[in-house]
């Protein structure tokens, strides 16, 4: 039988953090969670949330964690991921860190009870990608000693195209296309092709066709379905007929 010291080595290292409920699907046990609480060997962060006293926590760790113990895929993408991946390292003024979080389920509700020093942002995919795309187009792995699952550059800009104009204006997201000069038309293309938002798509397209890039080129456009009808999105704005989205009338 193991000790209570080899199951939190196991499940509970020190910087990670885990839920009573994770632990006890693991085969830890009630008595030896309880235990360890009262001997101090970990702490409380929330009501069933654990990590190992004297550790500080970081956000990539409970990035981390949070993907080593949830049943369905979540990872960083959006502008965090473009912003980790250097593409908009020049746009970020905030004082405020930001990390933008993408999966399928609800977020738990102990996320924002974490003191780690970031905001987190929840954001919900279904009405981007469906089940395939996530698990088979989006991600890799970044870091070595904490790794974290991250959208590649050519996910985070349409995953960051989902927030305009309510989150991010329409200026911001033309502004990070200027940065975003050497994507992939492969991942794109399969990308494009999975993608579920009619807004999204067109608006990308949009951007990129605005900068001339010559991976835009390579773009299947002719293979989507862009959808029928107009999409308002800069309100007060002009039509593209092209595209048959509403722009910003300075652009």
């Amino acid at each position: 039988m193991k000790s209570t010291k080899q199951y939190l080595d196991k499940l509970l290292p020190y910087g990670k953090i885990a839920t009573k409920k994770w632990l006890l699907s693991q085969g830890m046990g009630r008595h030896s969670i309880d235990n360890a609480l009262k001997s101090k060997k970990i702490k409380s962060l929330a009501t069933g949330v654990y990590a190992r006293v004297g550790a500080p926590i970081s956000w990539w760790d409970v990035v981390n964690s949070l993907q080593r113990i949830s049943e369905q895929s979540i990872h960083v993408g959006g502008l965090t991921a473009i912003e980790l991946q250097g593409f908009a390292h020049y746009l970020t003024n905030s004082t405020t860190k930001t990390v933008h979080l993408y999966s399928e389920i609800k977020p738990p509700a102990w996320l924002w009870k974490i003191d780690c020093g970031v905001t987190f942002k929840w954001h919900g995919t279904k009405l981007l990608w469906d089940s395939e795309s996530i698990n088979n187009l989006k991600s890799f792995t970044l870091g070595v000693d904490v790794p974290v699952t991250i959208a590649n550059p050519e996910s985070a800009i349409l995953e960051l195209l989902m927030s305009v104009p309510k989150t991010v204006s329409f200026d911001h997201a033309n502004e990070i296309m200027q940065g975003m000069t050497s994507l992939s038309p492969k991942k794109l293309n399969e990308l494009l092709a999975q993608c579920k938002s009619i807004k999204v798509k067109r608006l990308f397209l949009w951007l990129a066709e605005n900068q001339n890039y010559a991976w835009f080129k390579k773009l299947e456009v002719k293979n989507l379905d862009l959808g029928s009808g107009k999409r308002v999105i800069a309100t007060d704005g002009k039509l593209d007929k092209k595209y048959q989205i509403t722009i910003p009338k300075h652009l």
